[in-house]
């Protein structure tokens, strides 16, 4: 039998918990129901990526979703890369960009049409799904110059994020995956406020595949045209009735915190989690970067980006502003 440890040297007692706290992926696994997934709260650091822009509220409630399903999925990467995820389509908002670089670094980015939005504010009719429209929604995993990407793709119609999430699970990598959101705006102390997300992904993953096999379609298995089912497994079934009992303000409360909210639904099963991955407000741009591209410029598009006798070129995903002085590409 293991020697127990005197309290000073191990860990927290059966009931306690250490916090990750805000900014932090928390993996976990819930062995009993062959479950694994990761759990995370954003704050300060989701808020400096909103603030930035002062982006319209529905705006920022959408790129703060993005950014939430980037850091879930870019954290489980085993490689030095990049996860990225990107929408393009008609409605006002008509492109969100997250992408995540590992260890730690995301910036995120969203382009909308003013007008239309105060249309669609105007008739009451702002949502998820009316903001992108119709379009597509792009998974890109980015292994470096030297590997081939892998990319999904998800048709935007009628639906948000969290279920084009679910969507390109099924469609994609084929696993049983279940994914909740949620966003909000903390009141602060001096009537000041901090943008707040959270979000909660679980995946059946059981040593036996079969089990992962859905019921069958009435076309036959593998019917495009049918809608994909999960697995009729009690485990999964039994894993997905505990996370549609999540409220969206147990995902952004940081009284509640990932390891109490994952305890509070897996601790009759049993939840192990494991050691939190930080991620960062950090954007990849660079002076070297942006010199680079303006390097292989002609000398004619250099004369068009000249404005007051230097190019000025801003940066959109953290605003970061680069002058040049045009002198510096004459002697291509």
């Amino acid at each position: 039998m293991p020697k127990a440890m005197p309290l000073t040297e191990r860990g927290p007692r059966l009931g306690e918990f250490d916090h990750a706290g805000d900014d932090h992926v928390v993996p976990f696994q819930v062995d009993p129901l062959d479950v694994r997934g990761r759990a995370v709260q954003l704050g300060p650091m989701l808020d400096a990526i909103l603030s930035r822009h002062a982006y319209p509220e529905p705006v920022a409630r959408l790129l703060a979703q993005a950014c939430v399903v980037t850091v879930l999925l870019g954290t489980s990467l085993k490689f030095q890369g990049k996860f990225i995820l990107q929408t393009r389509t008609e409605g006002p908002v008509d492109m969100l960009v997250a992408d995540f670089a590992t260890p730690h670094a995301l910036r995120a980015y969203a382009r909308f049409d003013a007008e239309r939005l105060a249309e669609l504010t105007a008739a009451g009719t702002v949502s998820d799904e009316t903001l992108l429209g119709t379009g597509v929604l792009a998974l890109t995993i980015d292994q470096g110059a030297h590997m081939q990407r892998y990319q999904g793709i998800v048709q935007l119609d009628g639906i948000g994020l969290e279920e084009a999430a679910r969507v390109y699970f099924r469609q994609s990598e084929q696993i049983p995956t279940d994914l909740r959101l949620a966003v909000a705006r903390q009141l602060l102390p001096g009537g000041r406020s901090q943008w707040r997300a959270g979000g909660l992904l679980a995946q059946f993953l059981p040593e036996a595949p079969e089990r992962m096999r859905p019921p069958d379609l009435h076309g036959g298995d593998g019917d495009p045209s049918e809608p994909a089912h999960d697995p009729l497994d009690n485990a999964w079934q039994e894993a997905r009735a505990l996370i549609g009992t999540v409220e969206p303000s147990e995902l952004i409360d940081p009284t509640v915190g990932a390891e109490r909210l994952l305890f509070r639904l897996f601790h009759e099963q049993g939840v192990r989690v494991f050691e939190a991955v930080g991620v960062a407000d950090k954007c990849s741009c660079s002076r070297e970067k942006v010199h680079g591209v303006l390097s292989g410029f002609s000398a004619e598009e250099i004369r068009q980006s000249t404005e007051d006798g230097k190019i000025t070129v801003a940066c959109e995903f953290c605003s970061t502003t680069y002058t040049f002085d045009p002198a510096e590409f004459d002697a291509r």
